[in-house]
């Protein structure tokens, strides 16, 4: 598994795949161990999680499944999300504080290596966030921050008060989910691919250093399915399928491939409970797409180049 760098080597010899933990609390202790171990196997070092999946009980079942120890915790990277409740957004330097003591309590560690706050509220105040950050830097509790689903303006609103850095920014990307890419592709353009929903924010990050954590890279839509092996696209799946085919590696590791190959260097995360499909997509770090072929999936996906 090739490393990375996150933000500007704030965090370094990064595995350049993650495992998302969303569905742990679907698997036994004893499965929750196999997929965890054969993530280590792969070179996987890094683990997201957020205080809302499986209700706090996936980050439990990680603890549990790796026997959390400092021996264990000190080859780990562990990241957690917080900031969304039942039916509402909430920033606020309670919850904050609050949902990161319970999330430490639930993995069993003194500290978590990030903390993204789980979409953006629209009723943030930040310099309260500020304050929640300050408090568990100086503490120790956190050692670096993030954000998802963050645009540039609401990444630099926050960044006027933070004394930390804003290093990660978990945004939705995937071979079917293009939008970023597609207004830099279409600039200057009266077509809807032109059309800038994202306020530039793959750029913005790059000229920042702030690492993309591409989510649901299997998915198009919102949750809407994956589309690998999927009827409703028939062209993308015989492009991936040839290139699949001639690397000798399975559909998934051209899927992430496919954003490895991206000059922003970013970190997808892979959110499979199936160990046989795991060690599938970590194959992606050995291959590097041509620049022919990655424009050929994305013409596949039904984009038309300018």
């Amino acid at each position: 598994m090739k490393t990375l760098n996150i933000g500007k080597g704030e965090l370094s010899n990064v595995s350049e795949i993650s495992l998302g933990c969303m569905r742990l609390s679907e698997l036994t202790v004893s499965d929750a161990s196999k997929l965890i171990s054969t993530a280590l196997e792969e070179g996987i070092n890094f683990f997201d999680h957020a205080d809302i999946y499986g209700g706090g009980r996936c980050e439990e079942i990680f603890s549990e499944a790796i026997d959390m120890k400092p021996s264990v915790r000190e080859k780990l990277i562990i990241q957690s999300k917080c900031g969304i409740r039942k039916g509402f957004f909430d920033f606020s330097k309670e919850h904050i504080l609050n949902s990161v003591d319970q999330s430490l309590k639930r993995l069993k560690t003194e500290y978590l290596d990030v903390l993204l706050l789980h979409r953006p509220d629209a009723l943030m105040e930040p310099e309260e966030v500020a304050e929640a950050f300050e408090t568990l830097s100086s503490s120790g509790k956190v050692r670096h921050f993030g954000v998802s689903n963050q645009n540039p303006m609401q990444i630099e609103l926050l960044s006027k008060y933070l004394n930390n850095k804003i290093i990660i920014n978990q945004l939705q990307l995937s071979i079917m989910h293009t939008g970023m890419i597609d207004a830099g592709l279409n600039v200057n353009m009266k077509n809807e691919a032109s059309i800038n929903c994202d306020g530039s924010v793959l750029d913005y990050c790059r000229l920042n250093d702030i690492t993309i954590q591409p989510w649901s890279p299997f998915q198009y839509g919102f949750f809407e399915g994956v589309f690998l092996d999927n009827d409703k696209f028939p062209e993308l799946n015989k492009v991936i399928n040839n290139i699949a085919r001639d690397k000798g590696v399975k559909n998934t590791a051209i899927a992430i491939a496919w954003l490895l190959r991206h000059p922003a260097k970013m970190q997808p995360i892979v959110g499979t409970t199936n160990v046989n499909r795991l060690k599938d997509i970590c194959k992606a770090s050995d291959i590097e797409l041509t620049r022919k072929e990655w424009y050929e999936i994305y013409r596949a996906a039904g984009n038309k180049l300018p």
